[in-house]
């Protein structure tokens, strides 16, 4: 049986002394991993064990670091450069020989001060009866730091909490992200699925024809981007600390939007006993052809995040979740299958020049991904019977 990982982000409410201790030891770790990040850089070392040999006995003497939080600083490296040389096979920052590209490899990796930071049990401990946390610092061990969460946080932590935490300070205020593994319970089979389109007019369109977006969203993505153009435009000290607060309220509003979908999408699904189908997002930056202002809005929005969060809310209800080939979703006609770019005149209209048939053209891309939900399910089941 498989696990569902699932992040509880809880708030740390600690006093003007304990706050003291944490910020002096993000600053510290943080500025050891931009060291260490350096080394790694220059002898070209980004595995684990091997830059442990070079690192660790003077981060922990140069920096005062207990043994844990030497090798965590270690494996935080690490795992950056792992990323960084993952995004550069992947094509995510430019051909070879583009700027962007040449740039990320010639420079080390730099951590903020302020830079999150993983504490496993040894340095961290929860007490969930009183919600407090006992944390390792650079000026000691800090016990009873409270913390605030909601009773299914609660709940949540003290059943499947396990591994690593990061500890966060955001907007002058801390938190602590901890990782949780939930069983993934075996789903029934769907009577069905309902297919989900995901898009640029609407965020996301069922096959049961409800679209989740419309001019509101659209109206407060149009403020987010003239305000950050206005601000970029400006160059001064206080633009780029307003800036950076907006690109954090920015995310906040696409996480709860992506929230409030995912949540609509999984209760309708779990409502009529369907299974879910999703659109295989894998390259559609590259894939899709749009004029420019569509281009700014694909690239804008977290299409994958949506997608996650409709994957993990649907596990925890048991509701089925497939991925589909989406090619030719949005051209092929869901009642009588004839594929033809003329059978969608405009970006809201589908008309097929065979059966004539007509619809919304995302709620026909949403059947069309229902229909091959159930078609990948049957194979998928199909050969797991037969083994």
């Amino acid at each position: 049986m498989g696990v569902v990982k699932l992040v509880v982000q809880v708030r740390l409410l600690p006093t003007p002394e304990q706050a003291a201790a944490l910020e002096a030891t993000l600053r510290t770790v943080n500025a050891a991993a931009t060291w260490v990040s350096a080394l790694a850089h220059h002898r070209r070392v980004f595995r684990n064990y091997d830059l442990r040999r070079h690192a660790y006995g003077q981060i922990k003497d140069d920096y005062r670091l207990a043994a844990q939080a030497a090798q965590h600083v270690i494996k935080k490296v690490t795992d950056a450069y792992a990323t960084l040389h993952a995004n550069i096979r992947n094509g995510n920052l430019g051909k070879p020989g583009s700027v962007r590209r040449e740039r990320a490899l010639a420079t080390p990796i730099v951590f903020r001060p302020g830079a999150a930071h993983p504490f496993d049990d040894r340095c961290l401990s929860w007490q969930m009866d009183t919600r407090t946390v006992s944390i390792w610092t650079t000026r000691g061990r800090m016990k009873n730091v409270a913390f605030t969460a909601s009773a299914e946080q609660l709940q949540t932590l003290a059943a499947h909490r396990k591994g690593e935490s990061d500890l966060l300070y955001r907007d002058g205020m801390w938190f602590l992200i901890a990782t949780c593994d939930i069983p993934d319970r075996p789903v029934a089979a769907p009577d069905g699925f309902l297919g989900v389109d995901l898009g640029i007019a609407n965020i996301a369109t069922t096959s049961g024809g409800v679209r989740h977006s419309g001019k509101a969203l659209n109206a407060v993505r149009h403020r987010h981007r003239e305000l950050r153009r206005r601000l970029q435009a400006k160059q001064t000290t206080s633009a780029k600390r307003l800036l950076k607060r907006r690109r954090r309220a920015e995310a906040r509003f696409a996480a709860n939007t992506n929230h409030i979908i995912a949540k609509r999408i999984v209760t309708e699904a779990a409502r009529t006993g369907q299974g879910i189908a999703l659109e295989d997002l894998q390259g559609i930056r590259d894939r899709v052809r749009l004029r420019k202002p569509q281009r700014v809005t694909l690239h804008s929005w977290s299409f994958h995040q949506l997608g996650s969060f409709i994957a993990y809310k649907a596990a925890r209800q048991d509701v089925a979740v497939v991925h589909v080939d989406p090619a030719y979703t949005s051209q092929a006609c869901s009642s009588c299958g004839h594929v033809d770019k003329r059978n969608r005149p405009d970006q809201a209209t589908f008309s097929c020049t065979s059966c004539g048939f007509a619809e919304h053209a995302d709620v026909n891309a949403a059947r069309n991904i229902a229909s091959r939900g159930v078609a990948g399910w049957a194979v998928s089941h199909a050969a797991d019977d037969a083994a």
